[in-house]
């Protein structure tokens, strides 16, 4: 028997997320759902960042990032299907996943794996949990990871290959949920740094760590929000609200994307936050 990671896990949250799945009727909901276009229209987002020239690539690096799948009863895998397409499509040099996986067991992250067995970006694939990842069996999910060829990267770095190995990923633990250490995030890492976290809530956790630009889900864009974009309910956590959706600058650091992410969390509805693909040339 696992023992949830999650450092705030509860039984009342895990009772109360198993009741509305089941009032989901297996996926049922969601299939209507995502038939009817309330889970979104799938976008994707572009960004450059310029590095100083002392530091410019070889050539630019393009990176994919999507976040927050919620593999299971809210969320229609087609939209799976509608995301790999358009990372087919853009045929991006490295691919960042940002947590959030599953909304339940491990186990609903089996509708990702022929989808990520199936994408090569050339440079790799990279991983770190969210929160709902740390209610359930996040070894569970390395080891499903790590079948399909995606690091998982839990408060470390990894370097990516020639021509771009002066650029490190760096993966850092959920802020609120998992145990967050900035320091062994980025030990070893190169001249270039992307800081990959789940939650905009990292930034509290770095520090006075620097990196040249940062990627965040765990906010929806907050799922459901009013034509202008504002969100209606957020997630917990000081820094969701400032920073719940777009590109932020931060001072003294490199700027911090945040995306709406893919899946629905709770209940299998968007309306004014469509899913999103960010793409992020660093030059």
């Amino acid at each position: 028997m696992f023992v949830p990671r999650n450092k705030r896990y509860s039984r009342r949250h895990a009772t109360t997320e198993a009741w509305l799945n089941a009032a989901l009727l297996g996926g049922r909901v969601a299939a209507w759902s995502y038939r009817l276009g309330l889970h979104g229209r799938l976008g994707v987002t572009r960004h450059t960042v310029t590095l100083p020239p002392e530091r410019r690539l070889p050539e630019p690096l393009k990176i994919a990032f999507a976040s927050d799948f919620h593999a299971g009863p809210p969320t229609h895998p087609a939209i799976f299907d509608d995301l790999f397409a358009q990372i087919a499509v853009e045929q991006p040099h490295v691919l960042l996943l940002g947590g959030d996986y599953v909304s339940g067991p491990a186990r609903f992250a089996e509708a990702l794996m022929p989808r990520l067995a199936a994408c090569h970006p050339p440079c790799g694939k990279f991983a770190v949990f969210g929160n709902h990842d740390l209610s359930t069996d996040d070894m569970q999910l390395t080891q499903m990871f790590s079948q399909v060829g995606v690091h998982t990267l839990v408060n470390r770095a990894l370097t990516l290959p020639a021509p771009f190995d002066s650029v490190s990923i760096c993966g850092m633990d959920d802020p609120w949920t998992g145990a967050p250490d900035a320091a062994a995030t980025f030990a070893g890492a190169g001249a270039t740094r992307v800081l990959l976290m789940h939650a905009p809530d990292g930034l509290l956790m770095l520090d006075g760590q620097h990196y040249d630009v940062g990627f965040a889900g765990h906010t929806h864009g907050g799922q459901i929000a009013l034509p202008n974009g504002t969100p209606l309910l957020m997630p917990q956590g000081p820094l969701s609200r400032p920073f719940y959706y777009g590109r932020f600058p931060v001072p003294a650091n490199g700027d911090l994307i945040v995306s709406r992410g893919v899946g629905c969390g709770n209940i299998p509805v968007r309306i004014n936050a469509d899913p999103e693909l960010v793409i992020c040339t660093v030059q």
